[in-house]
């Protein structure tokens, strides 16, 4: 089997299966990567331990700090106590809460933002409305990007008229900012 029909499978596997821990499976939440594909997890009791990623999830599928997933337990091991069976994303979890499976340890983290009530909501959107019309966000360009390895050149209208230019008055200068 070539490497992108793998990938396809596992990746369909995993985004299209909603799948319960059995008896012996627990949810954690994975809390930081070790290397190796170790990764630091902490159950809902407060327990942390290691657990090892299986090769078909290698090269395949990533998982980051705070992602929640599905191990199952090793016996013989001393450091690594899990391998990850399944990953959660938000749909699943959203699953597992319907059906009452999440564990008590992780609910404490709302994972949608709360929905306002229908009264706060209209007048929410016309206090923005009303802020909208007041702000300045089309000059407001502090939340741009800065690329920090290019020149930046600053364009200045000048009023003045230099010797050199007597005939093209107001042209435009431009100046070049040190970096």
């Amino acid at each position: 089997m070539s490497q992108a029909t793998k990938r396809k499978h596992v990746v369909k596997e995993v985004l299209g299966d909603f799948v319960t821990p059995t008896e012996n499976q627990q949810i954690v939440k994975v809390t930081g990567s070790r290397g190796n594909n170790l990764h630091e997890a902490v159950t809902a009791q407060g327990v942390t331990f290691l657990v090892s990623m299986p090769p078909k999830f290698r090269k395949n599928l990533w998982i980051k700090r705070g992602d929640y997933v599905i191990v199952d337990p090793i016996e013989e091991g001393e450091k690594v106590k899990a391998e990850i069976s399944f990953i959660l994303y938000k749909d699943h979890i959203q699953n597992l809460q319907k059906q009452q499976l999440w564990p008590e340890g992780f609910t404490e983290e709302p994972l949608e933002p709360e929905k306002p009530k229908k009264g706060q909501e209209k007048r929410e959107d016309t206090e923005d409305k009303d802020e909208e019309d007041f702000s300045d966000s089309e000059d407001d360009e502090s939340d741009l990007f800065v690329n920090t390895n290019r020149n930046n050149y600053q364009y200045i209208e000048s009023e003045e008229e230099d010797s050199d230019e007597e005939e093209e008055d107001g042209k435009e200068k431009r100046t070049e900012n040190g970096s």
